[in-house]
């Protein structure tokens, strides 16, 4: 079964949002953000999130990112976190300075996953590690409309709510191959470098249906090298699958 379900991390959980006497329309709007990289990366992208009730339109262009894992397109997952500081990590996160700032590392700025934006079917947290439906190579689009639960409406309403796509290119990564290779804070069957927060943005309020400008203040440092993006998760799961023979690709919604 080519799906990973997200371990119990404790530094990753969330309580629960109250939203008693909240009228679910509360959050309707527009929230965008101008991605800022993480951990090396020199990848580039955008997400508008357009909210109406408790349907949302996303529209997510990324470019840049890792294309290949060891021979196979790199799957990069990608969430809505919330529960924390609204904000994305800086380089101070890396708490160990393995050149790395991890899952765990990030928790305190982004908070725990409050929904994973597949490229088809569920979005839950259980999603987190569902490689199938992460976006596949460097450059692809996610525009889909899915159900968010009363906690998300209450993190974007609040400005706490933060967008991650994950998944390191370890050519780009400040950390030795013996850091990027480690197990994963969430999965120790995955590499570190492959679970870890590429691309990063809080998700601000703007008009409904306008379309991210300018250099939106992600909380991110971007670092400056080559073109690319957090979480791929495949790493050498990936190449496990893909060598049994028992890993698909999902392309449908991924730009060649």
């Amino acid at each position: 079964m080519n799906k990973m379900r997200l371990l119990a991390v404790p530094a990753l959980a969330i309580s629960a949002v109250a939203l008693a006497g909240s009228p679910a329309m509360a959050a309707d709007g527009s929230y965008s953000s101008t991605l800022g990289q993480l951990n090396g990366t020199t990848g580039t992208g955008t997400v508008t999130l357009d909210v109406v009730g408790d349907q949302a339109t996303i529209n997510l262009q990324v470019s840049g990112l890792a294309q290949t894992f060891q021979g196979a397109p790199y799957p990069h997952v990608q969430h809505i976190h919330g529960g924390a500081a609204g904000v994305c990590p800086t380089p101070a996160a890396d708490a160990n300075a393995d050149g790395i700032i991890s899952v765990t590392e990030s928790a305190p700025s982004y908070g725990g996953i409050l929904a994973t934006v597949t490229t088809s079917g569920p979005t839950s947290p259980a999603e987190a590690l569902n490689l199938q439906l992460g976006g596949q190579g460097g450059d692809y689009a996610i525009q889909r409309t899915f159900t968010v639960d009363a906690a998300t409406l209450a993190e974007l309403e609040a400005g706490r709510a933060v967008f991650n796509v994950h998944g390191l290119d370890p050519a780009t990564t400040p950390s030795t191959p013996e850091a990027f290779s480690a197990p994963s804070d969430l999965d120790p069957a995955l590499p570190l470098g492959a679970t870890s927060p590429a691309l990063c943005g809080t998700l601000v309020m703007s008009q409904m249906g306008a379309t991210p400008s300018g250099g939106a203040d992600t909380g991110a440092t971007v670092e400056a090298s080559s073109p690319f993006g957090m979480i791929a998760l495949g790493g050498g799961l990936v190449l496990a699958a893909a060598a049994g023979g028992t890993y698909a690709v999902r392309r449908s919604h991924a730009k060649a």
